[in-house]
């Protein structure tokens, strides 16, 4: 066989360049979205260090207490405001000579259930409401649009600073209250994507060939918005850390003994000279788990837009 040339399928024989022109198999838009990702380091990194957060708040303090004979409700009054580093106290005791890194662990758990449980439950009103306001439009679409413009209308911080007084929220509390009032705008995103899906000939031929309005939520609607949804759910996380911290601060979140990063921050104002330690800790985990928050949704954001790789 000359060279240059290699067999192709049965005896036709095609040069070398003509092969490596040949289409190559295409990838769906998630496998290039998860190539795309794995090339966006910070994003990647940032994905790590939440994952490692995460797991070191729901597995680590069972550890601690056990390994170095800590615990984060025991109090102390002898041994309170201890620098870092003093005895097993890795980040020192608190105004109550507890041990501060099992509460900052303790504290993550709430912030981040609220972060997470808020967030997913609002991604899901939102998605469910704005499907069925873009889908069906109309009269239905008037009420949600209506219900929405009267409550984007109400000043947010406002509004939860109401519910929480009204309330007096728990943790679970807390995340029921965000998840009900954080899903406006989801919805407005979702409905507009919706509104022009619609009009696609996939979803006219679907509605031609008579597939009930639930087949084409599920097949053809939700996998041309999840993209859109996963990214405003990590946006809404980092968002929802902030504002539990907020009320938290102005005494209308989590209530203590229950330690969340927020009340461990407006607590630890107190004791700014005595115990300078305490507002370090809840401000640096608060800072480090909303920036990977936001950095994952714009790293998510950049991998599906398929603009960005042409």
């Amino acid at each position: 066989m000359a060279e240059g040339f290699v067999n192709n399928i049965g005896d036709t024989t095609l040069p070398v360049a003509q092969i490596n022109e040949l289409p190559k198999t295409s990838r769906s838009l998630w496998g290039e979205a998860f190539k795309n990702l794995r090339r966006d380091k910070l994003t990647m990194f940032a994905l790590s260090v939440l994952i490692l957060l995460t797991l070191a708040c729901v597995f680590a303090p069972p550890l601690l207490e056990n390994v170095l004979e800590l615990n984060g409700n025991r109090t102390d009054v002898v041994n309170r405001y201890k620098l870092p580093g003093y005895k097993n106290n890795i980040l020192g005791t608190d105004q109550l000579g507890r041990d501060q890194l099992v509460r900052l662990l303790y504290g993550g758990r709430v912030s981040l259930g609220v972060a997470y449980g808020a967030s997913i439950m609002s991604i899901t009103i939102g998605l469910i409401v704005g499907m069925f306001a873009g889908y069906y439009g109309g009269i239905v679409d008037d009420i949600v649009s209506w219900f929405i413009s009267t409550l984007s209308s109400i000043p947010s911080i406002f509004l939860l600073i109401l519910v929480s007084v009204v309330f007096a929220p728990t943790a679970e509390v807390l995340i029921i209250l965000l998840g009900l009032l954080g899903w406006v705008g989801t919805c407005r995103l979702v409905r507009g994507e919706v509104l022009s899906l619609k009009e696609r000939e996939f979803v006219v031929a679907a509605r031609a060939l008579g597939a009930p309005p639930l087949r084409i939520f599920v097949q053809h609607l939700f996998p041309n918005v999840v993209s859109l949804v996963i990214i405003s759910l990590t946006i809404d996380a980092g968002t929802l850390i902030l504002i539990e911290s907020g009320l938290s601060y102005l005494g209308l979140g989590v209530r203590p003994p229950t330690p969340s990063w927020g009340n461990m921050l407006a607590e630890s104002r107190k004791f700014l000279t005595t115990g300078t330690h305490l507002i370090i800790w809840p401000g640096v985990m608060i800072i480090i788990v909303v920036l990977c928050f936001f950095l994952i949704g714009d790293g998510l954001r950049d991998a599906v837009d398929p603009r960005k790789h042409k």
